[in-house]
């Protein structure tokens, strides 16, 4: 059997299946190579079309959702969820609301979410969603109209036991609020399990807003501690500055490293002395304002329009905006800067290009699927919480976040050397770990 012929004819399909959808074609592309060794070791995973099956996701919904802006102006957009996978469990996975949102984003954000999963051993499944739907800008009363219809037709596919979404770009804790009040409303349940990401007082769990940025600096950590070293003292660079980024400030903040940039669309901000995580979120949280405010109230800071934040000389490096902002020459200048380890705070924000200079450079790379997973792992954690209505303290659920993020790590350098890569190969170890365990339970469950 000539598993590379096999796969490269599964990513054939894949592309001439879903045309058009470009970051679906370029996730399938980064897994599928990596899955060669389990293939070869596992002819069964083979003769059962395993990798086929979970190219295809099990149910693809699009829907139209109408509300009524404050101008009395009816409004349409279009919403999505891609149920990928429920081998290991419910379905699990954010809503996105920002206007670039289409179904390709929507199904390559589903599929990393299958592997993500199941690298954190917890039972939850793949999925993903969203619409096409600005939320900056609005009023709280559009915000709340808009939530109410995506839910009034999204609620039918949900259920603690099916789907759970939670937020994701765009999705906060107000939305997820709205989104929740109108699946009750509808359903006549207090069905708290069925979302996640909800204030601590009514169902939501200590550490979950905290937990995708303090994962990925928990991840980058373990990596550093393979070369001997740790964040203290190191010179750090994040991109974005929502709820990730923010949070992964504040950790590498808590380790001792200094984190000297931070950006967003309208451009970064560079503070020598070290970005300040509170100023910071007040400006982005509460007066929802650009990053540029930064450096008006903050002396030495300096705001600039132009260029990359990755041009900023550090040592480690947060991608944690959007899918691929880092690129091949972003890659090329933070290696001739001396970076020494990479963590994807978001989905799939290194490109193809530039994850192969990283590994040309010995560079340490932690891909999204295994450095972000604290925010699906406490996420599910909180669907525990609320099946024993239960409340953890803030120090017990970060406590578990860090066991499991420290469990992935270890999962993902085992698996690569146990099929015969370099431990430092975490993309390999992510993907493959993922997929046997996901292959593991769909060979057990027949052909469904």
């Amino acid at each position: 059997m000539d598993v590379s012929a096999r796969i490269e004819a599964v990513y054939a399909q894949i592309v001439h299946r879903n045309p058009g959808e470009s970051e679906f074609h370029q996730a399938a592309r980064e897994v599928l190579p990596a899955l060669a060794p389990v293939l070869g070791a596992h002819p069964e995973y083979v003769d059962a079309r395993i990798v086929e099956r979970l190219c295809e996701p099990e149910r693809q919904l699009a829907f139209r959702v109408p509300w009524v802006d404050d101008d009395g102006e009816v409004q349409v957009n279009r919403g999505f969820r891609v149920e990928f996978s429920s081998a290991l469990g419910p379905y699990k996975g954010g809503l996105r609301f920002h206007p670039s949102v289409n179904l390709g984003i929507v199904k390559f954000l589903g599929f990393e979410q299958i592997f993500k999963n199941a690298l954190t051993g917890l039972a939850i499944g793949g999925g993903k969603g969203g619409a096409d739907f600005d939320p900056k800008g609005r009023s709280d009363g559009e915000v709340m109209r808009f939530c109410q219809s995506f839910m009034t037709e999204l609620h039918r596919h949900l259920g603690e036991h099916t789907d759970v979404p939670a937020g994701d770009i765009g999705v906060g804790a107000r939305e997820i609020g709205y989104l929740f009040g109108q699946y009750k409303r509808l359903t006549n349940r207090f069905e708290a399990g069925v979302l996640t990401g909800k204030p601590v007082g009514w169902g939501g769990s200590h550490a979950r807003t905290e937990a995708t940025g303090y994962g990925t600096v928990h991840f980058a950590q373990e990596m550093l501690r393979t070369r001997k070293k740790d964040f203290d003292g190191l010179t750090v660079v994040v991109s974005g500055s929502g709820n990730v980024a923010l949070y992964a400030i504040d950790k590498v903040h808590a380790l001792g490293g200094r984190v000297v940039a931070c950006s967003d669309s309208s451009g970064h901000v560079v503070d020598p002395d070290g970005i300040d995580a509170t100023l910071l979120k007040e400006i982005k949280e509460v007066r929802r304002g650009r990053i540029d405010a930064y450096a008006t109230a903050k002396p030495g800071a300096v705001f600039s329009g132009r260029g990359s934040v990755f041009e900023v000389p550090c040592e480690v490096v947060l991608p944690c905006a959007t899918q691929n902002e880092l690129t091949e020459q972003c890659a090329i200048t933070l290696v001739k800067n001396g970076v020494l380890a990479v963590a994807e705070g978001a989905n799939m924000p290194c490109t193809p290009a530039a994850i192969e200079i990283f590994r040309e450079a010995d560079v340490l790379f932690g891909p999204g699927k295994a450095a972000n997973a604290g925010g699906v792992a406490t996420s599910a954690l909180e669907m525990q919480q609320n099946a024993s209505r239960e409340r953890w303290t803030f120090a017990q659920t970060e406590a578990r976040l860090a066991a499991v993020m420290t469990e992935v790590h270890t999962l993902c350098r085992t698996t690569a050397d146990r099929y015969g890569c370099s431990p430092d190969d975490y993309a390999l170890g992510a993907n493959a770990a993922g997929f046997v365990r996901v292959a593991e339970a769909m060979a057990a469950q027949g052909i469904v």
